[in-house]
């Protein structure tokens, strides 16, 4: 059984000021041991929040897909290592959307991470327009055969579902709808590395909370969460891990 993973992403949200609600989470993540949580957080703040965050894992939230070079203002996967993350999420929709990256993209950034030893959450997911077309599901399915790396199995990358339309505007979509793109993603992924899938989790991603996430998390192929504004703080992303924890604990 795949364990349950809570990644969080504050994007562009945290100072030193909150290193307290990195401190406040890890103890909350320590209290599920059946539970995997992580956070992703800005560049400036990651060897902070190693620093003081125990066995929680660190990530960043995003990778530039070269190891150095002339590339102003970007990341390698090594300067990540020298500041002690051990993950990284790559193509996530406010990335496509707002700098324009491509599938391409997240598959040359998931390839990098890997060569310097990262683990990397991998998202994909439909706009409000393609989904109102009907265009989800091949949307989803395009999107993961072009971005998924090769070598692509559970012990260094998870898939992240997150339909665009949802992140951050209090929408979800139903459960059903969760599970059918899930399936769809976890079919896709058998059909290009076979068994290896099985051990792939895939998140879901898009306006989770406390009020939702165990529903959501109980949801058959729902592996986990990929959190943004509710990761925040331990008020909000605490109830998130707690129910994790509950599903993992019923078994």
């Amino acid at each position: 059984m795949r364990r349950k993973l809570v990644a969080g992403n504050w994007k562009m949200h945290g100072l030193k000021a909150q290193l307290g609600d990195v401190v406040e989470i890890a103890a909350a993540a320590a209290a599920a041991p059946r539970v995997d949580v992580n956070l992703c957080l800005p560049f400036t703040l990651i060897e902070a929040a190693v620093a003081v965050a125990g066995a929680m894992p660190i990530g960043a939230q995003d990778v530039h897909e070269a190891d150095k070079g002339a590339h102003t203002g970007c990341i390698s996967g090594a300067m990540l290592r020298d500041c002690g993350a051990s993950l990284t999420i790559v193509g996530h929709s406010e990335r496509r959307a707002d700098q324009h990256e491509t599938s391409h993209d997240a598959w040359a950034k998931a390839t990098a991470a890997r060569r310097h030893g990262l683990q990397v959450i991998l998202c994909c997911g439909e706009t409000e327009a393609e989904r109102d077309a009907g265009r989800a599901e091949r949307i989803v399915q395009s999107q993961i055969e072009k971005s998924l790396p090769e070598g692509a199995s559970g012990d260094w990358l998870t898939l992240a579902y997150e339909p665009r339309w949802a992140i951050g505007t209090g929408k979800t979509p139903t459960l059903d709808d969760i599970a059918a793109i899930h399936a769809i993603a976890r079919a896709k992924l058998r059909h290009m590395v076979g068994d290896a899938a099985d051990g792939i989790r895939i998140l879901y991603g898009g306006s989770v909370t406390g009020a939702n996430a165990e529903t959501i998390l109980a949801t058959e192929n729902v592996d986990g969460a990929l959190v943004g504004g509710a990761s925040l703080t331990v008020e909000k992303f605490g109830p998130i891990i707690a129910a994790a924890a509950e599903i993992a604990r019923r078994g």
